[in-house]
């Protein structure tokens, strides 16, 4: 993988920070949890070239599935038979490095604007 260096990665509460020329993302896990276990995060990533800004829960196929079986007990989204969020964004493997390569990927491939969801309004 072409993984995109990292200017910086670092904590600005309750954000945790990483940035590269092309974009900023900041990654809002659960309270003390450690970045190299994450498997849930609201992000919200910065693109440099324009300033525009974008918005993510990150998941992993493993919290899915977690967050599904517990469903089946509280009866919660027809009892674990479906699973939905509006700018949700699965990836396979835990952490915030990992999640903010997939994001950087993302951004190198093109994908990143049409798979996460917008939050200011284009030019």
């Amino acid at each position: 993988m072409n993984d995109e260096p990292v200017i910086s990665r670092a904590w600005d509460t309750p954000y945790y920070v990483v940035r590269t020329d092309a974009l900023e993302a900041r990654f809002l896990p659960g309270a003390g949890e450690d970045p190299d276990h994450v498997d849930n995060a609201d992000v919200e990533v910065r693109l440099s070239k324009d300033g525009s800004w974008y918005s993510a829960t990150i998941l992993t196929l493993a919290e899915v599935d977690r967050v599904m079986k517990r469903w089946e007990d509280t009866g919660e989204a027809l009892g674990g038979r479906y699973f939905h969020v509006s700018d949700g964004l699965i990836v396979r493997e835990p952490g915030i490095e990992n999640m903010f390569q997939v994001l950087a990927g993302m951004h190198r491939s093109g994908d990143l604007t049409s798979a996460l969801q917008r939050l200011d309004e284009p030019d």
